[in-house]
This record gives structure tokens, sequence and C-alpha cells, in this order.
């Protein structure tokens, strides 16, 4: 049997601007697309120091030109925000570190793109939080990244992965997939098929709005969990805002959604239990005080009101990919079990449906902070 390649990240490393010798790398973080590792370089005082080597899938970002273009322009426009601010812009935004030739990536001898970050100290991200502080403190870091970039020009950017929350088109994919049942499977998921139909219309209402232009598409991340927030070990505030592969225009209430469908069930995503799985109102609470302390002030009054819809609207968007790749024969999301994308699909349904009997109390929260 062959043995796996090893990656020499030696001579990675010596692409870039980076200080001292290559000691060696190890994974790091929770991340599922990128490959990430934390690099140790030793200085000429001795001293380590370490970095973020990252290998881009450039399976799911077919263009990593387009991602690394987006992300330049973006971490300037922070950095000169946090400095004029009076920040440390060295622990409150990515890092890209440039390679020799002055670019923020290099392509390998294998065809990989990497990048490499400065890595930021006395900071660590978590799954799930230790306490309700956690959840505050991750959503205002999404809210004061959403406010830096409020001024930013969208046109500026790249769509890194084109529609990724038009929920219209997502729901045409999934009545595709059902049309052509291509695995035989959609008999044995009728219950969640017929969920998701009698939503369809609630799948537009967003996009209407922004094709009306009365919600404004703003740059926004995209991928607003809270493992992309690195928290302070020390004072346990959300300093940095990571992953920023997907930060692209959108809508501001689809990240406020994110953070929510993503923290506030205290389940596992692919819980099988779903009487574990609901919306937890207090942590709801924290994500919408800690969101709404940094967006309250340049969010437009119909942004506001849709922030509880934002929440339901992106997990039926999450049940609906789901479904369509349980349709589909699993060929996106990488499963470890039968009926694997079903049981997500499934837990987001739950979610969807608990937040339909809170959606008043969850509103009214917003309401209170807003």
């Amino acid at each position: 049997m062959s043995q796996p390649v090893q990656t020499d990240f030696n001579s990675i490393a010596q692409h870039f601007r980076i200080e001292g010798q290559f000691v060696d790398a190890r994974p790091y973080g929770f991340g599922h697309i990128n490959d990430t590792y934390a690099a140790r370089f030793r200085k000429v005082d001795g001293r380590n120091q370490r970095y973020i080597l990252q290998r881009i899938n450039h399976n799911v970002f077919k263009r990593p030109e387009d991602v690394m273009h987006n992300m330049e322009l973006v971490t300037e426009h922070m950095r000169a925000k946090i400095t004029d601010d009076g920040g440390d812009a060295a622990r409150e935004t990515v890092t890209l570190i440039p390679t020799v030739d002055g670019k923020s990536y290099c392509k390998s001898s294998a065809g990989d793109y990497w990048r490499v970050c400065g890595f930021i100290e006395g900071a660590r991200t978590y799954l799930k939080a230790e306490h309700l502080d956690h959840y505050y403190h991750a959503a205002k870091a999404f809210g004061r990244f959403l406010a830096m970039l409020s001024d930013f020009p969208t046109g500026q950017l790249y769509e890194t992965i084109p529609d990724f929350h038009h929920t219209p088109k997502r729901f045409l994919a999934f009545i595709e997939a059902v049309e052509k049942d291509a695995h035989n499977r959609a008999k044995s998921v009728r219950p969640e098929i017929e969920f998701v139909l009698q939503r369809a219309d609630e799948t537009g209402v967003l996009i209407r709005l922004l094709e009306a232009g009365a919600m404004p598409e703003r740059v926004i991340h995209n991928d607003a969990k809270l493992d992309n927030v690195m928290i302070d070990i020390e004072s346990g505030e959300g300093i940095c805002v990571i992953d920023l592969d997907t930060v692209m225009p959108g809508l501001a209430v689809l990240d406020f959604g994110d953070s929510v469908r993503s923290a506030a069930n205290p389940a596992v995503e692919d819980e099988q239990d779903l009487s574990k799985v609901f919306v937890d109102i207090k942590i709801f609470e924290r994500l919408a005080h800690g969101f709404l302390d940094e967006v309250r002030y340049f969010l437009s009054p119909i942004e506001l009101d849709h922030l509880a819809f934002g929440a339901k609207l992106i997990t039926l968007e999450q049940s609906i990919r789901f479904l369509t790749d349980h349709i589909n024969g699993d060929v996106y999301y990488k499963i470890d079990r039968e009926n694997h994308n079903l049981d997500r699909c499934r837990t987001q349904i739950k979610m969807v449906r608990d937040m339909e009997a809170k959606l008043e109390q969850m509103s009214e929260i917003v309401e209170r902070y807003r």
C-alpha cells in the first residue's frame, strides 16, 4: 500500500516572508474545508514564533485567486479602521504574510494554493461555548466585523461561492433533485419534502426585498459560527473574526441568522435524538444583545425587523441543502454513516419548527436590544 504524500512545510514556508527557521507544523482548529496548521519557526534570538499555514481547498473554492483578492481588500480596510481607532490590528484582524514576491498566496509544485497568516497568541476558538458570555462576545465580534465593513463597496469583491445564500436557488436545486430522484430516496423522505414545500414562498422573502431595493446588500462573513471568532483567553472578549474565505456581498440578517442557527441549538448538528434539539432562548438573547450592540447604529429598520426571521430562513435553507444532498446521493457533504445528511436535515427542521413556535419571543428580544 502506498504511503500518503507528506507535505513539505519547509518548502512552502520559503515562499513567504517568515522570520526564522521552520521547526514543525501541527493540525490546528476545527475547520473542515481548508487544511490548517500551526507552524513554529525559530528566530535568531532562539525564541519560537508561530504562524498559521493554510492550504486552500480549491475543490470548494474554484478560484482561490478571488478568495485571496477579497481577503486582501477587507483585511486592509479593517486594519486601517482598527489602527485609526487605537486598536491592535495584529490581534483584531487576520494578518496575511506576503510571499517573497509580494503576493498573498503561493501555488505549490503540486498545484495547491497556500497562504500564511499571523498567529494570534493568547486567544482560542470554541466549538461549544463554555458560558453564556462567550455567545455575547462572539456575536459582538461579528457585529463589529460588519460595522467595520459597512462602508466597503460590495462591487469590489468577487462571489467566492456563487449564490451561496440565494435561498430560492437552493429551493430550485432541491425541486430538481426530488424530480430526478437519482438514488430512489425521495419516497423515504416524504415528510421532509412536504415540510420544505409548505414553506416554499418563505424562501424568497429576503431576496425579494433585496431585488426591490428595500434591503441593502452589504459585505458579510457568510459563515458566522462561534468557532470562527478568536476569544481572548484572559478577557473572554471576541477579538478577531477568522475564516474569511466566504467574505462577499450578502445580507447582514443572514450573518446573524447563521450565528443563531449554529450556536443556539445545544445539541450537535447531526443529533439523532431530536428531543435534544431546540432553540435555547437564553443563548438567543445573548447573541442578539452582542450583535445589536455593534450594529444597531447602522442597520436599516427593515434589516432589524427581519433579524429573527433571518435565523429561521437560513436554518430552513440549511435543511434544504442537507435534504438535497441526501436525495442526490451524498455528493457534497462528507458523511460518516448511512442517512447522515438526513439526520442533519431533520435537526435543522426541528430547529425551524422551534423557531416558528418562538418567533414572537425572538422578535421581542430583538426589539428590546435594537
